[in-house]
């Protein structure tokens, strides 16, 4: 396990955006009535916000970056780093985080780079731009995390398309050599890449002309291989087994428990699959929001989607939290965060 704690970072502030269009997964047509009540109950997502054609996850955390720096009157050619943490990147090249250095119009010394992660990415970023900053040659950062998973989904797939939204974020993260130290659980395994995954489109396997050919899998699952392929059983199993082993080793390697925490905000992927995790590791339900009703999964924009919707203000005072992410890679990790005042900016809807 990379087990690790990072110095003298704190996080200031997250916001967060989301496209205006909601969709009810209680109209989607392909399912039955009953599977419509089925699926809300087991995965707990009704509404999703989707982007609309031509909106990026890069807009919306843009958007969501200029609240930051608006509320806090920063400095823009004082913002040292720039990390945008995404799988739906505006282009092959170049890096979409160097375009967005120059629409925030900061600084050409501004360091900045892609991290292509999904599920896990929030936590992973926070680790990356926490390590940067902990020697304190950079004093101010932006990560910026978010997904337009549905630009990938088929709408002809009842397995994945009810499942997924849009929000992009951003996280103000300062120097501070008098920060509580941060403490993060990183892992990965390779091995288990196929169970979720966008087939075609890389080096790997280029784009052909059977790339666009739907493929019927079973009535109501109908896809091609730009699509994206989920394997819910693994992904599950892999998640209820990782997942609570990773935070518990966390508490193990930092010396606290679990009822000194006073948040535990998981990666929304589903509900059943989040109670499992919760209920291994014996956090009080009071102590686990959830996004999942309004928001669905938004790949790695959910952890601080459900911070600045759920928590908001009460995260301004002085909490300790975990942070737990998995999913795509397979990848997962988790971080606690202890004596934390974040501030949770009202949430962004862009139309």
């Amino acid at each position: 396990m990379a087990l690790t704690t990072i110095h003298n970072v704190k996080i200031t502030a997250i916001s967060a955006c989301v496209p205006k269009k909601s969709e009810s997964n209680l109209d989607y047509e392909l399912l039955s009535e009953s599977e419509k009540k089925l699926l809300v109950k087991t995965t707990g997502i009704e509404n999703r916000r989707v982007a609309r054609p031509g909106m990026c996850t890069s807009d919306l955390c843009f958007e969501s970056a200029e609240q930051i720096i608006k509320e806090y009157k920063i400095n823009r050619e004082e913002i040292d780093v720039l990390i945008f943490v995404s799988q739906t990147l505006d282009y092959f090249l170049p890096a979409t985080s160097i375009i967005l250095q120059d629409r925030l119009k900061l600084s050409k010394n501004t360091l900045a780079f892609d991290i292509v992660l999904g599920c896990s990415g929030y936590v992973y970023g926070l680790s990356v731009i926490s390590s940067l900053m902990s020697n304190g040659n950079f004093k101010k950062g932006l990560l910026l995390v978010g997904d337009k998973s549905t630009f990938s989904l088929s709408k002809e797939d009842k397995s994945t398309y009810p499942l997924f939204g849009d929000a992009g974020t951003a996280t103000y993260i300062e120097y501070d050599s008098a920060a509580t130290p941060i403490d993060f659980n990183l892992q990965s395994d390779g091995s288990g890449y196929k169970a979720i995954m966008i087939p075609d489109g890389g080096t790997r396997s280029p784009w052909t002309k059977q790339t666009d050919k739907i493929i019927e899998l079973e009535k109501g699952v109908k896809r091609n291989m730009r699509n994206l392929w989920l394997d819910g059983i693994e992904v599950f199993n892999f998640s209820i087994r990782e997942a609570p082993t990773n935070i518990l080793a966390l508490l193990d390697y930092n010396n606290t428990t679990v009822d000194e925490y006073d948040y535990f905000i998981f990666h929304q992927a589903n509900k059943l699959m989040n109670e499992c995790i919760r209920k291994k590791i014996k956090a009080p339900i009071e102590k686990v929001p959830y996004t999942l009703k309004d928001f669905g999964n938004t790949s790695s924009a959910s952890i601080p989607l459900t911070m600045v919707v759920e928590l908001g203000n009460k995260l301004s005072q002085n909490n300790n939290i975990i942070l737990s992410a998995f999913g795509v890679g397979l990848s997962w990790g988790s971080v606690a965060i202890k004596n934390s005042k974040i501030n949770c900016l009202p949430l962004i809807e862009l139309d």
